[in-house]
């Protein structure tokens, strides 16, 4: 058994190029001198740092890098001080812009002209100045010049002298600030598509216009084929190869094999695909990120890496019809550790499901945690389930279930052995314990892939989600005519009695991981029934994230004007720019569908 030594935190580190997104602080005045300004100077500064110490000790990149934040030198009184802050900002990296005022200014003179970047107005709710007024007056401003921008007021008077942030501040300038965060760290990065179209998937027909246009991102194709190069001619770290390899024996535990005795691998066979597969794990990452240690072997190309911050992997049918599946490699890279220790999760989709790797990067960059991706495979009624296992489902499983399941790239996280307060979590890398770590491999098996879909063999990752803790499955889908649009559900994992889970799981494959999940019920439209969420739900796959991120999914996909036309969050939740209430109030979703058509993707027209 290896020791728990091998299981070491590594340091927050930035793997891809391009430096990583600043928040920007700019606070804004009244200009008018010779008494008006000069009174205000000290509060407003004092607004731009306590939103700069909010901020930075709120939040952290999804590496586990802190966030910086960036204060214009002098506060903004007119258009020559709003120029220097641009410049500064320009300059220093700024992603995400933040305005804050305790008073009256200079809308249109003050206010952030930068079309590519998030912004927000806080908007100080006092009555010695009317910091709402201007909070009027500039919103009004962005919205008639085309620049969406965040309204952020709080809801009860403070005194000119309390420089506390209320709670319900707090919770718009994370909001705000975390998804401008993911939407400028996408900018500039890769989509790797390792192979092209898996068997007819119409998500992993890799659409250039919308990585380009919604999220800034470019699309990079490298041919499977590159995996046997590299395999042949020995192109990856052979230390790191036998670490990889000494780690595998010591904690990924052989399942059953599930195949006909008379078309089972021999061990020699089963050998030679661990061999493989952890080889194409190397290979997948150092596709994506790179790897110094490959210059030193002289391939200074291959070193460099594609810059990638999500991918997916054809596989099927071209490459697993004769080589084994990349099972293992998805389900090790989507999960908080390797052999190397823990460290922060990639995103990479099964099957080269782009969309469903584009859903898979806005969670983790919303939420710093690994993805499940999975197969919305089956709806289960309570009467089936009681037909079938002779079990009535309870609880949050009362109305129905559904069964997530799909071969490879659910991360290792999903399997419930992560705790706080002594409830079951998905964690952030860092703060992921080696016993977490022990507890995940110890829960998975992993076995021997079903030669009826996988004929070069693998290994295929088998767990099951052993509790209860929320959950968000969303999926971002191309519809012709329309563009992307994103749905969601928010829901929990559940539990059921071991006998009921393995008399419905055998009924499928089950040599895969399983997650249970029961969405959360409105008793409205596409949320009346669990049945009615199975129907509505787009394509074959989806995301699942920890935790109830709804709310802000929305506000991301608000940012890169990407409508949303199914979700369960609740009105007062939903967070977007003030300019979305123009498009119609009586009926949110379809002023959202009229807001994004109207502005279009940020970077460009598709």
């Amino acid at each position: 058994m290896a020791t728990t030594s091998e299981f070491k935190m590594n340091k927050p580190q930035k793997r891809l190029r391009g430096a990583l997104p600043k928040i920007g602080i700019r606070p804004a005045i009244d200009g008018r001198r010779k008494g008006v300004r000069e009174s205000l100077e000290k509060q407003t500064m004092g607004m731009a740092k306590a939103a700069a110490d909010f901020l930075k000790k709120s939040l952290r990149h999804s590496n586990g890098l802190p966030v910086e934040c960036v204060i214009a030198d002098s506060c903004i009184g007119g258009v020559a001080e709003a120029a220097d802050c641009a410049e500064k900002f320009a300059r220093a990296g700024v992603g995400v812009s933040l305005t804050v005022s305790p008073c009256w200014c200079y809308g249109s003179e003050t206010m952030d002209m930068d079309p590519l970047v998030p912004k927000a107005v806080w908007g100080f709710n006092g009555t010695e100045r009317p910091g709402a007024v201007y909070l009027a007056a500039v919103l009004a401003g962005h919205n008639q010049k085309g620049l969406p921008a965040f309204s952020i007021y709080g809801q009860d008077v403070q005194d000119s002298t309390d420089a506390s942030i209320p709670p319900d501040v707090q919770e718009k300038l994370r909001q705000f600030a975390k998804a401008g965060l993911a939407m400028a760290e996408m900018r500039g990065k890769s989509y790797l598509s390792l192979g092209t179209v898996s068997m007819g998937i119409a998500g992993s027909m890799v659409n250039p216009d919308f990585f380009q246009n919604y999220l800034g991102i470019r699309t990079e194709c490298v041919d499977m084929s590159e995996f046997v190069r590299r395999i042949e001619e020995k192109i990856y770290d052979a230390k790191e190869f036998d670490r990889a390899m000494e780690w595998v024996k010591a904690w990924c535990h052989e399942g059953k094999d599930w195949n006909p005795e008379k078309l089972q691998k021999s061990r020699e066979a089963k050998d030679a695909d661990w061999v493989t597969s952890v080889k194409m794990t190397l290979i997948a990452r150092d596709l994506m990120v790179g790897n110094p240690r490959l210059a030193k072997m002289g391939y200074g190309e291959e070193a460099m890496g594609r810059n990638a911050i999500v991918g997916g992997f054809q596989g099927q049918r071209q490459w697993t019809d004769h080589f084994p599946n990349g099972d293992f490699m998805e389900a090790i890279l989507n999960s908080s550790f390797d052999w190397n220790g823990i460290r922060e999760p990639y995103v990479f989709a099964t099957e080269n499901d782009s969309l469903n790797g584009a859903t898979m990067l806005m969670g983790h960059l919303l939420t710093d945690t690994a993805q499940i991706f999975a197969d919305v495979r089956t709806y289960w009624s309570p009467a089936a389930v009681k037909r079938v296992a002779g079990h009535k489902l309870t609880g949050k499983a009362s109305g129905g279930i559904l069964h997530l399941i799909n071969s490879g790239a659910a991360t290792l996280d999903a399997t419930g052995r992560m705790t706080r307060d002594g409830k079951s979590v998905m964690k952030p890398f860092w703060e992921v314990t080696v016993e977490e770590v022990e507890a995940c491999l110890e829960a998975t098996q992993w076995g021997p892939a079903m030669l009826e879909y996988f004929r070069g063999g693998g290994w295929s990752s088998q767990f099951l989600t052993c509790c209860e803790f929320p959950a968000t499955m969303a999926r971002i889908n191309w519809i012709a005519g329309l563009g992307p649009a994103l749905q969601l559900v928010e829901g929990y994992t559940v539990e059921l009695p071991a006998k009921v889970h393995k008399i419905l799981d055998e009924r499928t494959n089950p040599t895969w991981p399983t997650t249970w999940f029961a969405p959360t019920l409105t008793g409205k439209g596409p949320f009346r029934d669990v049945y009615s969420v199975m129907n509505n739900w787009g394509a074959n796959h989806g995301s699942i994230s920890y935790g109830h991120i709804g709310h802000q999914l929305l506000t991301l996909a608000s940012m890169l004007r990407i409508p949303v036309c199914m979700h369960n969050v609740s009105e007062e939740r939903i967070f977007r720019p003030s300019a979305w209430t123009h498009f119609g109030t009586a009926d949110p979703e379809a002023a959202d569908y009229r807001a994004c058509a109207n502005y279009g993707p940020v970077y460009g027209k598709v």
